[in-house]
């Protein structure tokens, strides 16, 4: 999928929210638990509901990996089952060796085929460039982090005054273009996306951090919105865990539809 293709599905839906599939086993309904596969079944309904609503869907690999062979089987058939439109990222955070980083993206990008991993820069160049080399994927490089400990490095300041984490986006721009590089930039630093934007101007941006860790969609928006709109906003437990009984897609659908709403004022406005 290309940067064109994105761009479409967010114009056609007039939305570039993206939902995550954090699914804990230990949090879904009740009900579900009398399925086969509990995890499934919870994220069929969560995708059934919500698929006109959203252009990605975001897995985080923790929650299937902790299951072990199980969990597995339950994301290979979350991915299949998403539908071919929208664009599927592995929130992985890999990143090691060059060897290594090439099998982990085989892993994702073949095996799996998803659209996109999430990559951890720190060890630098050669640990990132294996993830590049595949045709119409995606690496997604951490950039500036939505969680409180993004201020222990990320925020750290250089010899020359600049951020660590300006450091690591203006080295790795030089890396992929914006036809396969993006940037996980979180919600929670609204202040910073204007700089960001100055940096990154025409990649798109991974943005977690809205809903449950209490970012502001307009504060991103406004300032993280490029010709592409380049957005991907985040939301994941806002969404899925919005309600406990048998009527749980239902209420996971309006939540995501009314961030989708929001989005489409935002989007009609920038036109």
């Amino acid at each position: 999928m290309n940067r064109q293709d994105i761009y479409q599905q967010i114009r056609q839906k007039n939305s570039y929210l993206c939902v995550g599939l954090d699914t804990d086993i230990n949090r879904i309904p009740k009900h579900l638990l009398r399925y086969d596969d509990p995890v499934f079944e919870f994220n069929k309904q969560i995708i059934d509901a919500t698929k006109d609503l959203c252009v990605a869907y975001k897995p985080n690999i923790a929650f299937y990996e902790a299951r072990g062979a199980e969990g597995w089987r339950s994301l290979e058939k979350t991915i299949e089952y998403i539908p071919a439109e929208h664009f599927t990222i592995a929130d992985a955070k890999r990143g090691d060796i060059g060897n290594t980083s090439g099998l982990y993206a085989k892993a994702f990008f073949e095996n799996m085929n998803f659209d996109a991993v999430t990559v951890a820069p720190y060890m630098g160049e050669d640990s990132v460039k294996p993830f590049l080399e595949f045709k119409d994927k995606w690496v997604i490089l951490l950039g500036l982090t939505s969680n409180k400990g993004s201020q222990d490095f990320q925020l750290t300041k250089q010899e020359n005054g600049q951020p660590l984490y300006e450091k690591v986006m203006r080295r790795a721009i030089e890396w992929g273009s914006p036809e396969q590089l993006m940037f996980v930039v979180g919600a929670t630093h609204p202040q910073k996306f204007e700089e960001i934007r100055r940096i990154a101007a025409q990649h798109f941006l991974l943005v977690p951090g809205v809903g449950a860790q209490g970012g502001d969609l307009e504060s991103v928006s406004k300032y993280g919105q490029n010709d592409y709109v380049g957005l991907l906003v985040n939301s994941s437990r806002g969404i899925i865990y919005a309600g406990e009984g048998e009527d749980f897609a239902e209420k996971a659908r309006q939540k995501a539809l009314n961030l989708q709403e929001q989005m489409g004022e935002i989007i009609n406005l920038i036109a």
